[in-house]
Formats: structure tokens, sequence, C-alpha cells
């Protein structure tokens, strides 16, 4: 198939559809750990062509979610530095802290601009020698290549106003933890956006020591019921393996480039995630060797520990312990045009999503 109604043909995905329930015979839940996954999910419909055995959850696989409160606080606290300007992703921007908001933040006067690419944030820092830019680096290995070849762009031309706040994280780390916890998962549909990057060995742990299956999965409707599939067949034979759905796009051995990109700027750190604490090894930390690019060394501020919002279940959702459906604050006093917390400001958050599927 070439063109993208072909992945929409409704005449195919109720074939694969009942291909699933000539195999799938055991109670089987499986999560999806992409904001895009969860999106097409609930856009098309496609629970409603499973069987009753099959359940969905939704995982720790929306960026913004994920950055930890204590990111965005350290964030807001970041705009009093003088003539600070803040960069950042569109998204992030509504992400109550624990006391305000980028969005709040701006509103109160202070500089703070949404780019679309973190070579926008390079080029700011360029225009203004004489101010301190900030860009909030967050998203996984997807992203995180962007951001290290900003940084070994503006090292080479010495640009020294440009520094990088990093929230990026890797996310086989969240996986395990997932498992080590004992929320009850029968298989993985991964992200197809990542694993571009990555390629498909980064899951290996996940099926060696969680003796779970994982299948990288493109984000049209034949592509996730394709990927179900291959998943129930794993199940049903006890037969757990990487399988690469997204073949169009996903090779195994990855995007060597970004790869050595990614290594050249960043080392592992252990990093907060919400709703899944502090996970070893699951961040990306700037390392020496351009140190000065890091607004962490060069500006440290501290930022007290904050509880998240009342009443708020952000971080049992993403962990797939509850669904927005369990929040009492779902829908009345949580909406996408007055979030609570963070998983109804993203358009790839759960909430935000069974908020606009909702019907």
């Amino acid at each position: 198939m070439q063109y993208i109604d072909e992945y929409r043909n409704k005449k195919l995905v109720l074939a694969v559809a009942g291909e699933i329930r000539k195999v799938s015979t055991k109670e089987i839940t499986l999560m999806e750990v992409c904001g895009g996954h969860t999106m097409a999910i609930h856009r098309f419909g496609l629970q409603a062509v499973l069987p009753p055995n099959i359940h969905l959850l939704s995982g720790p696989g929306c960026p913004v979610c994920v950055s930890s409160q204590h990111f965005i606080d350290t964030a807001i606290a970041y705009c009093d530095i003088p003539d600070a300007i803040i960069t950042t992703y569109g998204d992030l921007i509504r992400v109550p802290g624990s006391i305000s908001s980028l969005e709040k933040e701006k509103a109160g006067g202070h500089d703070i601009r949404i780019v679309y690419s973190v070579l926008e944030a390079v080029e700011i820092a360029k225009n203004h020698p004489t101010k301190p830019v900030f860009f909030l680096g967050i998203g996984f290995e997807t992203t995180a290549p962007a951001t290290a070849a900003a940084i070994v762009q503006a090292k080479k031309e010495r640009i020294g106003n440009f520094f990088v706040l990093s929230a990026h994280k890797v996310m086989p780390p969240a996986l395990m933890a997932l498992i080590e916890d004992g929320v009850g998962i029968d298989g993985f549909i991964a992200p197809g956006h990542v694993s571009a990057i990555t390629g498909s060995a980064i899951y290996d742990d996940v099926v060696t020591s969680g003796r779970l299956g994982v299948v990288i999965s493109g984000f049209e409707p034949v592509d996730i019921l394709q990927s179900v599939l291959m998943l129930v067949n794993q199940y049903e034979y006890g037969n757990p393996k990487v399988e690469i759905q997204y073949r169009r796009i996903v090779h195994p051995q990855g995007n060597k480039i970004a790869q050595d990109l990614l290594s050249q700027v960043f080392e592992l750190k252990d990093d907060r995630w919400r709703g899944l604490g502090v996970i070893p090894d699951s961040g990306l930390k700037i390392r020496k060797d351009f140190c000065e690019f890091d607004a962490e060394n060069r500006f440290p501020v501290s930022v007290p520990e904050q509880a998240d919002p009342a009443g708020c279940i952000c971080g049992s959702i993403l962990r797939g312990l509850k669904t927005p459906n369990d929040c009492g604050l779902f829908g009345t006093t949580c909406t996408p045009s007055d979030p609570v917390g963070a998983c109804m400001v993203s358009a790839e958050g759960t909430c935000a999503t069974f908020y606009k599927y909702r019907s």
C-alpha cells in the first residue's frame, strides 16, 4: 500500500479485525506508549471493532505529559533571570506548574516564545546576543536528536547565550518500570517515531527480562490493528518477541546519524517522570564537552518539590492504572480550555484525547 486512504479502508480494517477475532481466545491487555497511537485508537474507534477480551491501555507516551511538575517549575523560575527569553514547543506553554504556568508568565510580561524548531531558538539567540535564550528540551528519542544538532551548531558558531534545559527522555526504562511496578500488561504497542531513530533492539530487555511482546506500530487504523494481531499471536502461542509492523518507516538498525548525534551530545541520567517518579538512566543530560549550553549547569536554580494538583490522577493514567473516566475532575473542573493536569493539555494527552472523542 502507498496511500494513506488505503490504511483507512473500512473493508481492510474489518478484515484485520476479523482475523484478530479468529485468533484471540485469552484475556489480553495491550498498552500503547505513544500519544499518536492513543489519538488514532480513539479517533477511529478501534476498540469497538476488537473482541471484548482485548483491552487497550494508554501509557506514558505523551512527552509533554510525562515532563515532571518540577521541570515546569524550573522553567518558570528561569523567567525571572534578567532579560531571559524562554523558547518552547507550543503544548508545553499551558502545562500547569505548582503555582503558575508559562502561559501565565507570558501574560504577566515575561518573554516566552513558541518555536516550531529548536533551530528557531538558536536564531533568536543569534539575534539577541546580550540576552540569555533558553530552550526547553522535551520529548523522547524522536526530538532529542534535533536538540543535539542545535547544540552542535551553537558550539560551531560560538553562540554563547543559547542554553538548553533538558527534559529529554528515553523510552525503554519507562517500559521496564511499568513491568516492575506490576502494572497488568501483556504486550506493548511501541512508538513508531521513536523506533525510527533507535531501531528495534532497544526493546530486547522488555522481551528477555519482562517476558512481554513488543510490536512497533504505524499510526493508521490498519497499522494499529495489524500490530494488535501480531501481539495476540505472540500471546496466544507464548512467543514474546520484538516485531516491526511499521516497516515502511522503521528499520532494525534505526537512524545511525541521529544516534551518533545523541551519543555525542547527551548521556544518560536518572530523571523524573510524572506519575512514575525517578527512573534510573531514563533521561538525557548534556555531556561535559557541551556543558556551556546546559542551562542547569550555567543557571542553577532551587525549586522546592510540590504535590500534584488535588484530585488530579494524571500520574495514575500515565501508568495505565486508571483512565480519564475515573477522574472526578475530568470534563468538569478539568477541560482543554482550563486544564488542571498535564494529560489534558497536550493534543497527545490521554485526557485530551478522551475529552475530544468522548461521544
